[in-house]
């Protein structure tokens, strides 16, 4: 699985350039993520614009990111399509997520 990161004046933004985040590459990816994550701004977007699929494993290591941060930062999703969103909605994770349709608009939104 591959991730490319990108430091902003608002966040840094950590693209996946894979079609799925599931039980397969759920570890590499929390592995991936570790390290981009690691000691950076407060507020962190993943750009999640290429996956179609997520299944309980890739949700988890997406909430593990999350944690990972600690107190003070932030992660916020941008980009999802249709089925994952819909993934995040049935789980209630929308309510645990700030989700944003695009990375632009994410990064318009001044911290809050």
């Amino acid at each position: 699985m591959e991730l490319s990161s990108e430091d902003t004046a608002q966040a840094r933004i950590i693209t996946v350039h894979a079609d799925r985040i599931d039980a397969a590459g759920a570890i590499e990816f929390k592995e991936k993520m570790r390290s981009a994550v690691d000691e950076g701004p407060e507020r962190v977007v993943l750009d999640l614009t290429s996956v179609d699929f997520i299944d309980s494993s890739g949700l988890g290591a997406i909430v593990a990111t999350m944690k990972m941060l600690g107190q003070g930062r932030r992660l916020d999703l941008a980009g999802l399509t249709p089925l994952v969103e819909k993934v995040f909605r049935l789980t209630r994770m929308d309510t645990i997520f700030r989700l944003y349709p695009d990375r632009e608009t994410a990064l318009a939104v001044t911290s809050e």
